[in-house]
């Protein structure tokens, strides 16, 4: 399986994400400019945190206009899996692959810390490898993580069992709780934690691997064949 790190002015976590596919997951992984036109030649899209165009206006407002956009877009039609950690989230609420917005944390304070998770939703693409209601430490590292949208939103998103993280107990003001949600075809996943920083025991945490891990198993039993 072949992945595509999506690397903005001003992403800090690329690099990252870039370790944790190539070196803990074993696939092939590239690092591709904003500026990219066309993805076709990946399986995988992976959309990292950091402070895409300083996060002036909003966080993601600026990037989510940005030329590869619509190669992501594309690809999540197509149905291939599209992960957006934390500001890679911001820019997927932004160009309207996921519904929702980000307000400030309700600290008014930059959170940077390992977090307790629950797993909500382990019947995606993305958490096949989870016991549902699994407990994970996932770190978060964001100022603008409080998660909100209107109420006719939220049913929907528990309606279809959209949210598929939420935090074990209040981070910042996300509403419900919200950690991380799929669009309604459960190929495109937001989350404000970083399971790139928790794919190694050394880092503090080993249980954000198992995310990758389910993207892969998803593609192989899709595309491989066993005769």
């Amino acid at each position: 399986m072949k992945f595509a790190v999506i690397v903005f002015p001003g992403s800090n976590c690329d690099v990252d994400m870039f370790h944790a596919v190539k070196d803990e997951l074993g696939e092939q992984v590239d690092l591709v400019w904003h500026d990219a036109d066309n993805l076709d030649q990946y399986d995988g899209i992976l959309l990292p945190g950091g402070f895409s165009y300083g996060d002036y206006l909003r966080s993601g407002a600026i990037a989510h206009m940005s030329n590869v956009m619509a190669a992501v877009k594309k690809a999540a039609e197509a149905g291939k899996p599209v992960l957006g950690v934390c500001n890679g989230f911001q820019i997927l609420l932004e160009s309207g692959l996921l519904p929702g917005a980000m307000l400030r944390n309700k600290n008014l304070k930059f959170i940077c810390r390992s977090v307790e998770l629950a797993v909500e939703n382990n019947e995606t693409m993305f958490t096949s490898l989870y016991e549902k209601g699994e407990k994970i430490s996932v770190p978060v590292a964001h100022g603008e993580g409080n998660y909100y949208c209107d109420d006719a939103t939220l049913a929907k998103l528990k309606e279809n069992n959209q949210i598929v993280f939420s935090y074990a107990s209040d981070v910042n003001g996300s509403l419900s709780d919200i950690a991380g949600i799929t669009n309604e075809k459960g190929n495109v996943l937001g989350m404000m934690p970083h399971p790139e920083r928790a794919v190694d025991d050394l880092l503090g945490s080993a249980d954000g691997l198992k995310l990758f891990q389910s993207i892969v198993k998803h593609w192989r039993d899709s595309h491989v064949v066993n005769a």
